[in-house]
């Protein structure tokens, strides 16, 4: 399997979404019955991943417009990436796209298709980007905070308010992937 062989396609209300099963019903029923209902509320754009030669749904993820906000109780936190934004830009809030949703199919699990959408978001919004967007956010579930933690993926925790939680909100600054992409 190449990941060469796969197109990205847009969502959109006509869009016939082939056979998909991530084994989360959660994840599994955003795609089929909320997708293109968010798409129509303009909240949220999904892209799938297809595989043509099988007529398949291989992944598919949702973006949506996001800030990262100074929570007063984490000052510290919030000073340490602020001095990565020269004085004159820094803010009390920043903007973000969400990852809302992302998932791969059972069938293609553990192929590197997770970490591949990943990175083409991350170009995405640094190369050609239509808006202003410094961090990628995401609230991972807890059995994701490993994926996103991870080497390929290299998100942190924005706060430690939500750890025990269902959810962690975690955060990518797009500056410095930018930074080394422009020295290669």
């Amino acid at each position: 399997m190449a990941l060469t062989d796969f197109e990205f396609i847009p969502l959109t209300e006509d869009t016939d979404i082939k056979p998909f099963d991530c084994g989360d019903d959660d994840l599994n029923g955003f795609l089929f019955d909320d997708a293109k209902k968010y798409l129509n509320d303009l909240l949220a754009t999904t892209y799938l991943l297809v595989d043509p030669k099988n007529d398949r749904t291989v992944a598919y993820f949702s973006l949506l417009n996001d800030k990262i906000s100074l929570i007063p109780e984490e000052q510290k936190r919030w000073n340490r990436l602020n001095r990565k934004i020269s004085n004159a830009k820094r803010r009390r809030n920043y903007p973000a796209v969400k990852v809302g949703r992302l998932a791969v199919s059972k069938e293609y699990n553990g192929q590197g298709v997770g970490a591949f959408i990943i990175n083409f978001i991350k170009h995405a919004f640094t190369h050609g980007n239509r808006t202003g967007c410094r961090f990628i956010t995401v609230d991972a579930y807890a059995s994701a905070v490993g994926f996103y933690s991870s080497e390929k993926c290299q998100f942190e925790f924005f706060t430690n308010r939500d750890v025990g939680a269902e959810t962690r909100l975690m955060l990518f600054d797009l500056k410095p992937f930018k930074d080394a992409a422009n020295k290669q």
